[in-house]
């Protein structure tokens, strides 16, 4: 069973850094994706950022390329989002997940299959 647990949200003024984790278990396959999602209050779940495991390539919404950053500690199994420059419409709870993909990942919500509980990420204006 996969397991994915996120940590590092917390609250930082406009223009501030944070960091959040994604510790994984539970999956042997290297075709698999991993990425973050947030949802805003009111708002629908949107995808932020993934990353192929097998080669590492990197995808990003939009209003976040040039601010944050999706890597991976393959060696500890650890996905990490660094979020520089960070604005108050990042406001929103982040989500980890993950799931099989077999060439390449995207960003659409129903394709991942596990789920963290999320961590809230509050930027101040």
């Amino acid at each position: 069973q996969v397991q994915v647990v996120e940590s590092g949200g917390g609250s930082v003024q406009a223009g501030g850094s944070l960091r959040l984790s994604c510790a994984a278990s539970g999956y042997r396959q290297s075709s698999f994706c991993m990425g973050w999602f947030r949802q805003a209050p009111g708002k629908a779940r949107d995808g932020v950022a993934a990353i192929y495991i097998r080669d590492g390539s990197t995808y990003y919404a939009d209003s976040v390329k040039g601010r944050f950053t999706i890597s991976q500690d393959s060696a500890n199994n650890t996905l990490y989002l660094q979020m520089n420059s960070l604005k108050p419409e990042d406001t929103a709870m982040y989500y980890c997940a993950a799931n099989r993909f077999a060439l390449s990942c995207n960003l659409q919500v129903y394709e991942y299959r596990y789920w963290g509980q999320g961590t809230q990420v509050t930027v101040s204006s």
